[in-house]
């Protein structure tokens, strides 16, 4: 693990002694040997149990699925955003390219860390790169609201977590994650109070998913961000809160809050579903996409939260499926704007048209999206569904009819932007580029290896 961490490092360096026309090619391959030196983190290993061990990092069946996600992304949202970037000044494209490494050794070393000193470090350094890229390369003036939204979301979770954190090393002695088993507070009599505790260690990761309730920042981060941005958010940041919850949740569990499993379910499949309404109400093709990440991770947090190993096998199933599948939608979204100019979706409509092979690419995302057999997006969505229902048969109404509506505006952005007629008043429409069929398929080549052997997103 230390020799990725250092790889992701050297990366960062490189670009600032490379020559200005090599910029990009050093970035872009630098990128491509990190990605493929993670893919051995796939291999076989027995469930609950660390590898590739160092001093202080680790990977086990829940974090490495997450690593190897990251490391692929990287290369991807750099290809997607070379046209727009390399017009800027030698200056600007290393900046931007930098802050892609930050955020990807951050990552890793969230994802890998033994310690939760480090892994609370490095949970809340990958924000700071993040809001640079949203406030300095955003398209429109708003950036800047979106950048304060995003910025006090985030540090209005973090203080709970840290105080949790001293707490846990006061009662254990250590930080260490195979070490730490539970916190023992004086809390545990008092229901009231202990319930607060609970709720508010879990905030932060929360609102970084972030499940329904705690989601205002996400659609203005998403429409301000550059496509980058928008890639590396939806993708991977997201799932840090996810990936969080599922390893610190029995940390802070105390049995007399037990009883607030079954509210916190029922609030994140109620999320799932109102948010699910709330896109087919959407004009914004950006916010759309958004906001259907908001309705997945409620989803995922609903499955973490029924405290079952097929509720967090489908969480983790769902958010790799998850991040691939809605950072192609928003290079595919990216691709539209660059034709047209606008994301509205009343006008960005009639492509098939255009491009028929862009069509194809929609058709694919977007029925992976709604979870159409055998995508593993569908596997992860029954092993939630079936985690909640066997553990509350009162919640199938609503789990059902949030992913009913999940089906319809997923097939709404389709039908909106192929099947209607194209806009008049636009005209020399370019066709799609090499690169940009191979920034989509590089995007789908991991879910078909996930339909051949689903095992391998299963702790």
């Amino acid at each position: 693990m230390i020799s990725l961490v250092l790889l992701t490092t050297l990366s960062t360096f490189t670009l600032w002694v490379s020559k200005p026309q090599h910029i990009w090619t050093t970035s872009i391959v630098s990128s491509i040997i990190i990605s493929f030196s993670s893919i051995f983190l796939i291999f076989p290993h027995w469930p609950s149990s660390w590898h590739h061990l160092s001093s202080s990092l680790a990977t086990d069946s829940l974090s490495s699925p997450l690593i190897i996600l990251s490391c692929w992304l990287v290369p991807i949202s750099l290809l997607a955003s070379i046209n727009t970037i390399s017009k800027q000044n030698t200056m600007n494209q290393r900046i931007f390219t930098s802050l892609i490494f930050i955020i990807l050794t951050a990552l890793v070393i969230t994802f890998s860390a033994l310690d939760l000193s480090l892994f609370y470090i490095a949970f809340e350094t990958s924000p700071i790169p993040t809001l640079s890229l949203i406030s300095r390369w955003g398209a429109q003036k708003e950036r800047f609201q979106a950048s304060v939204y995003f910025l006090f979301y985030t540090l209005a979770g973090s203080l709970p977590l840290l105080i949790a954190l001293i707490s846990i090393f006061s009662s254990n002695n250590t930080l260490l994650l195979p070490l730490v088993t539970s916190i023992e507070t004086n809390l545990s009599p008092h229901i009231v109070l202990s319930s607060i505790w609970w709720l508010s260690c879990l905030l932060a990761f929360v609102i970084k998913m972030p499940v329904y309730g705690f989601h205002l920042w996400l659609p203005k981060a998403h429409v301000e961000a550059p496509i980058a941005g928008s890639m590396i958010l939806a993708a991977i940041l997201l799932k840090l809160g996810g990936y969080g919850l599922s390893r610190t949740i029995t940390i802070f569990f105390l049995p007399s809050a037990s009883f607030l499993s079954f509210p916190l379910t029922i609030f994140c499949l109620w999320g799932s579903l109102i948010t699910s309404i709330i896109c087919l109400r959407q004009t914004d093709l950006k916010a759309l996409i958004a906001y259907s990440s908001v309705g997945h991770m409620s989803m995922v947090a609903s499955g973490i939260f029924s405290l079952s190993i097929w509720g967090i096998n489908g969480a983790l199933t769902l958010m790799v499926a998850h991040g691939l599948i809605s950072s192609a939608l928003f290079c595919l979204a990216n691709l539209l704007y660059e034709r047209n100019s606008t994301r509205t979706l009343i006008i960005s409509r009639g492509f098939k048209i255009i491009t028929p092979l862009l069509s194809v690419w929609w058709l694919i995302t977007c029925v992976s999206n709604l979870g159409l057999p055998p995508t593993p997006n569908l596997l992860g969505e029954l092993l939630i569904i079936s985690a909640i229902i066997d553990w509350n048969v009162l919640s199938f109404p609503l789990v059902t009819t949030a992913t009913i509506f999940s089906a319809i505006y997923s097939l709404m952005i389709f039908s909106n932007v192929n099947n209607s007629n194209f806009p008049s008043f636009i005209s020399n429409i370019p066709p799609l580029a090499s690169s940009e069929h191979l920034l989509i398929s590089l995007h789908l080549a991991p879910i078909i290896f996930l339909i051949i052997s689903p095992t391998h997103i299963t702790l």
